[in-house]
């Protein structure tokens, strides 16, 4: 997957990922008239919404950017109408040739970890495998250790996908954990040893891991540190516009 992301990258001269996390307030009148009228006042319409405005978004931006991020939440909230339209919108996207990262912040253990690796490793029954929700990349909350990682890294090797795990969150009150002094260092940084020897696990072709990291923009210095401390990771890199980062912001992040 981060070999496929590097050559999107240098094909449209443009590291940019268009995150498609709609919420209704935003959806343009037209398309809500559209879709109210016909499904009615109903979580069908909503969801109709998004991939509409999905489809038109995606239609404007496939030859300029490598890839597209979803946050599911936006379409969970919906029920079975929202999910079908995040699955739609993702098989729009990939008959546009875009790269998919799903945005599930999943973290778990055991069996449980195993079943959410189901978004990048597929389900098989009876010997069949289907591959039912089509990402190319999932985000994950790696607090809970090895555990809730290591499902996910054997779909990485086997199938081709990555996973960016959160390191240094975009949002504020992530300070309240992540900057937490453990053995003479900040918790982020640990975490990113982590990321980086778990990265060794799932390394591509051309000498970046398929593991990579979240590092929010609107901590440059921080960022700056973890780039030295990370050679071989990519970063998605979130907070840029509304949560006030600007592209002198991240540009030291790559």
């Amino acid at each position: 997957m981060i070999d496929r992301l590097m050559k999107k990258i240098d094909e449209r001269r443009n590291p940019t990922v268009v995150g498609l996390d709609p919420t209704y307030e935003m959806i343009p009148e037209d398309i809500k008239a559209e879709m109210l009228e016909t499904y009615g006042r109903t979580p069908k319409a909503a969801a109709n919404m998004l991939l509409r405005f999905n489809q038109e978004i995606i239609s404007q931006i496939y030859d300029m950017v490598p890839a597209v991020k979803l946050q599911i939440a936006m379409y969970e909230q919906y029920g079975l109408e929202g999910l079908n339209a995040y699955l739609e919108s993702i098989r729009y996207a990939k008959e546009k040739g875009l790269i998919i990262i799903g945005d599930i912040k999943r973290g778990d253990i055991a069996s449980t970890a195993a079943a959410y690796a189901s978004h990048l490793s597929g389900v098989e029954i009876e010997g069949n495998r289907f591959d039912l929700w089509n990402e190319d990349a999932v985000t994950l909350n790696p607090y809970m250790g090895f555990d809730g990682i290591k499902p996910f890294i054997e779909p990485c090797n086997e199938y081709d996908k990555g996973i960016f795990l959160l390191v240094k969150t975009s949002n504020p009150s992530g300070a309240q954990i992540q900057d937490l002094i453990a053995d003479g260092k900040p918790v982020y940084e640990h975490m990113a040893e982590l990321v980086s020897r778990w990265g060794e696990l799932a390394m591509g072709e051309h000498g970046y891991s398929k593991v990579g990291a979240v590092v929010g923009a609107t901590y440059k210095e921080q960022g700056q540190q973890l780039r030295k401390k990370m050679p071989h990771t990519f970063f998605l890199i979130p907070g840029y516009g509304a949560q006030g980062a600007t592209g002198l912001d991240i540009k030291r992040l790559f």
